[in-house]
């Protein structure tokens, strides 16, 4: 059986007449991306992939916690009571998942990557490398002391942030999503309006297919779960999921997913398999995606319900099986 989305809006233009569809793939941000455009018979597709790659360029060098010169790390490694001027975007993503923060009570939280790193999961001291080892709880309380979202002052009319000791910025549940919908912009502002983005399984997709079907996207589901397909039509939305089986360890048969509770510091264990939602900005559908999966399958529900985000989440139960649940959102765009 599968189950249809279409979202609630179509724009009603047709394909451009005469247009071929086109693909390019590279990578970033540890991963991959691809994108497919309708475009002329013979587009200049090196200048296009030389475009694109720089739009994700740009988003590691100002937000990557792997690299040291970026202006996350730098920030990083500022000295106590010190205000610092971020980059546009930057600020944007961290406005964003500010924002997210509030309206989640902190289960999304851009200034957790103290917490991130001492789990394994940032770029050094590492999960998958020898001889490392879960934190202690002590070690956890005292990271989560320094860090978090509430001890962040900024000053949104000149972009700056005040470093107050110990905080470590950490995007990486959202900077995909950012990188995602910067390369929808980039394609959309040189005139090519049908186009579907995709970053390490977050997408966006604008516009129709040269002949004029919609991006057609299956929604992801955990490795060998019994579920019904889901498909999207990807007609100028965005979809990211969240899932406890990307990256994890075990330790005496436990799952640690990389999917950090800031308000405990430990990783999420509420039976939670993975989180999608669906949005006009990647961006937000990325940072939403980890906030539900935070908040656990009720309340991470009942708040997608009272911000209208439609969202569908995957639970496993203490049986290993899993089953479906969705947000009235979500419902509303299934035919």
């Amino acid at each position: 059986m599968r189950r249809v989305l279409v979202p609630a809006d179509v724009d009603p233009a047709g394909p451009a007449l005469g247009g071929r569809l086109h693909a390019l793939q590279g990578r970033t941000m540890g991963t991959t991306w691809s994108v497919r455009f309708a475009g002329p018979a013979a587009p200049d597709l090196p200048s296009w992939q030389q475009g694109i790659q720089a739009q994700l360029d740009a988003v590691v060098a100002e937000m990557s916690p792997w690299e040291p010169a970026s202006d996350l790390s730098r920030f990083n490694r500022a000295e106590a009571g010190t205000w610092h001027v971020l980059p546009p975007a930057c600020f944007e993503v961290l406005a964003h998942g500010l924002d997210v923060a509030r309206r989640s009570g902190g289960a999304c939280d851009p200034a957790a990557g103290a917490l991130v790193n001492l789990w394994g999961f940032g770029p050094t001291g590492r999960y998958d490398e020898p001889g490392f080892q879960p934190p202690a709880d002590a070690a956890v309380q005292a990271v989560r002391e320094q860090g978090g979202w509430e001890r962040l002052a900024v000053d949104a009319g000149t972009r700056r942030v005040l470093q107050p000791g110990g905080i470590e910025l950490d995007f990486s549940g959202i900077a995909k999503g950012f990188g995602v919908d910067q390369v929808a912009a980039y394609l959309s502002g040189h005139g090519v309006r049908d186009h579907l983005v995709e970053v390490g399984g977050e997408l966006k997709g604008s516009g129709v297919k040269p002949d004029g079907q919609p991006w057609w996207v299956a929604l992801e589901t955990p490795p060998g779960a019994a579920l019904d397909d889901t498909v999207v039509a990807l007609h100028g939305l965005a979809v990211a999921t969240s899932g406890d089986y990307r990256r994890f360890f075990e330790v005496a048969g436990h799952r640690h997913a990389h999917t950090i509770d800031p308000r405990d510091g430990r990783p999420v264990y509420n039976g939670v398999a993975s989180v999608t939602v669906l949005h006009r900005a990647c961006v937000l559908a990325d940072a939403w995606s980890t906030a539900l999966t935070v908040l656990g399958p009720d309340e991470g529900l009942a708040l997608a319900d009272r911000e209208g985000l439609a969202a569908h989440t995957i639970v496993r139960g203490a049986d290993g099986r899993v089953h479906e649940r969705w947000s009235r959102a979500f419902e509303g765009m299934m035919s």
